[in-house]
Order: structure tokens, then sequence, then C-alpha cells
């Protein structure tokens, strides 16, 4: 007889730490049942994990952290072993949905070429938080990650994001490292357009969070938010 193999669950976290109230009882129920976790960072994992009082010491779990430079197809599949072995693995982002924008993904298309069942559960995304709060074209969107760290190329690359706003008719979606948030927004000022629509959603999830769609006359009209290290997403219309 043909052991049944373990599941892979993809369990969101909170946006903000500890904000329990956006993580579903039914999450924190399998949560509870797994013995096996692939996760972003072992430390805050074992945190979430413990804010939600599991009945099972937080030392008896076998927590294995994402590797994600260079990582090996063996490597993945000695994480994912578990599951042939019977047992059902989390995989844990180090916020909102494992998968999207976050190093999960390789594990999660591993688990579809060793025959292991994936269950997504549903949860807080500032991505789609964002999309769904901004006006925006909501029907066709495209999610771009992080741009460039250098002036003159994020330059060019707001730019064919106009382009491409105007040629789909879709909302362009991207994401940058708190500390240059305002450097995109120096170059925004001078690369797009008058009548470009831009989104800026910031802190989403956290105390103060906001998020504002204006045209680009409109930002430069007002002036833009102080959202230094703050974590944001930007949408361009």
């Amino acid at each position: 007889m043909t052991q049944q193999r373990g599941r892979l669950f993809l369990l969101p976290s909170p946006i903000q730490e500890g904000e329990l109230h956006a993580i579903s009882a039914e999450v924190i129920r399998v949560l509870h049942s797994l013995d096996y976790f692939i996760v972003e960072r072992a430390r805050t994992a074992r945190r979430y994990i413990s804010q939600t009082k599991p009945s099972k010491p937080i030392d008896s779990l076998n927590i294995r952290e994402i590797l994600i430079s260079d990582i090996s197809d063996l490597e993945i599949q000695k994480a994912l072993a578990p599951a042939l072995e019977g047992h059902d693995i989390g995989l844990l982002s180090e916020a909102g949905l494992p998968a999207i924008a976050d190093p999960g993904n390789s594990y999660v298309a591993m688990a579809h070429q060793m025959d292991i069942v994936v269950v997504p559960m549903s949860g807080p995304s500032s991505i789609f938080m964002a999309l769904m709060a901004s006006g925006l074209e909501g029907q066709r969107f495209m999610f771009h990650g992080y741009l460039s760290a250098k002036k003159d190329e994020l330059g060019k690359q707001l730019h064919d994001l106009e382009v491409r706003a105007d040629r789909d008719d879709a909302t362009q979606i991207f994401i940058e490292t708190p500390y240059r948030n305002h450097q995109v927004m120096e170059v925004a000022e001078h690369r797009l357009s008058s009548k470009r629509m831009l989104c800026i959603a910031a802190g989403i999830g956290m105390e103060g969070g906001f998020v504002k769609t204006k045209s680009m006359k409109e930002w430069r009209k007002s002036g833009w938010p102080e959202i230094h290290k703050v974590p944001t997403v930007f949408l361009v219309r």
C-alpha cells in the first residue's frame, strides 16, 4: 500500500507583525496542526507561531529557512521530503502571502513536480489591498516587483510603465525598499506626465497607514507625503 503524501500549505502571515486579527481561525488551526515549516526567517516565524498560542512547544517544530541565492533543486527537495513521508508542511512568508513578491515560489514549483498537493490559504496581501483601495483599473494589472535603484534607469523604467499602462489599459504596480521611497517620488516628479495617475499605498496594515491616488499634477501641487522607511506599494495608471 502506497503511503499517502503530505500537503504543502501556503500560510499567510500578518503584514504588520503581531496583528493576528488579519489571520483567520482556519489558518491558525492549520498552523497548529503542523510540525514542519519552510519559512523566510526562522526567528520571525517562531515569534508569529508563538503569538498564536499553539499547544505544542515551539522548540519541537522542524523549521527550515528558505534558501534564496544559488539554491539547488536538491536542497528544495530535501525541504519538501517530509511530505513524501506523509507529513504536512507549512510555507510561511515574512509578511503577507507566500510566493507573492516572495522567494517561496521555487518550493511551490518543486512541490508540483514531486506530486505534492499544494493548498493555498487566504490572507492579507499589501499588493492586492493597495490595488483594491487605489480606485485604478482592477481588471487588468501587472506587478513588476522592485525597480532599479539607479536614478537614470529608474526614470527609464517609470517611462516604460507609462507606455505599458496606456498600451495595455492596465494598472502598473511596483514596490521599493522603504528607504528609497523618496527617490521614487523624486524621479516620478520629473519623469511621469501631469495626467498620469499615481497611487501611493504606504504602511498598509500599520497604524497611520494610508492609500492616496492623485494625478501627477495634483501630487506636484500638494507635495509628497513623508514615507521614509515606510513599506510602500506604488501604482501607476
